[in-house]
């Protein structure tokens, strides 16, 4: 692509966002940040990538201790974890087009032009039987997994942010990813950045 392009995509757990960045990162020839965003985080900061991992897109104080294997430093409290992130994020986008999933990017790059913020959702009985099928559990297991998971993403994008996650106007297009299926989903999106003028 010639023009750059970030597009942001915020998710309900089990609603295939993954899949449906990985086809639009295909389609548009862009990368795709999703885990990579934690090692990206620990190599900017120096910090042990364990400790992004056990505190990705979660919210509450953890403290670092013996991280450089010598003597015990300081604390690290969330506000400081998200804002390393944050800084990872946008220096990747300075670099050029991408793709982020979760970790609040919208907010991170919310001064950018070129940023096309996406939330992607799924009914309850869909996502089910999604995570029941991925993860070999039942159906009541797989509801409860994602209550949880989807009530963690939704404190700490409330926490850090001043917006509310999942709240269509904290984005540009809610999509329910059920009606299309993960190509047509893609599709769509890009569709809706052309038509914005993000994409040529």
């Amino acid at each position: 692509m010639e023009k750059k392009l970030i597009i942001n995509i915020g998710r309900q757990y089990g609603s295939h966002s993954r899949d449906i960045a990985r086809e639009l990162g295909r389609l548009l020839d862009i990368p795709v940040y999703d885990n990579e965003l934690i090692s990206k985080a620990a190599q900017q900061s120096g910090f042990s990538e364990s400790l992004f991992t056990k505190r990705d897109e979660k919210r509450r104080f953890w403290k670092v201790g013996n991280i450089f294997g010598g003597e015990a430093n300081p604390g690290l409290n969330d506000g400081e974890i998200f804002k390393l992130q944050c800084d990872a994020i946008r220096k990747i986008a300075s670099e050029g087009s991408a793709i982020f999933i979760g970790r609040a990017s919208n907010y991170a790059l919310r001064d950018l032009d070129c940023c096309l913020n996406v939330f992607i959702c799924a009914p309850m009985s869909v996502r089910k039987e999604h995570i029941a099928a991925f993860k070999g559990i039942s159906l009541d297991e797989a509801e409860e997994f994602i209550f949880k998971s989807d009530r963690r993403r939704a404190e700490y994008y409330n926490f850090f942010t001043d917006g509310h996650w999942g709240k269509s106007s904290d984005y540009h297009l809610c999509v329910d990813s059920s009606k299309l299926g993960v190509e047509k989903t893609a599709a769509l999106i890009i569709e809706y950045g052309r038509m914005a003028g993000l994409i040529d």
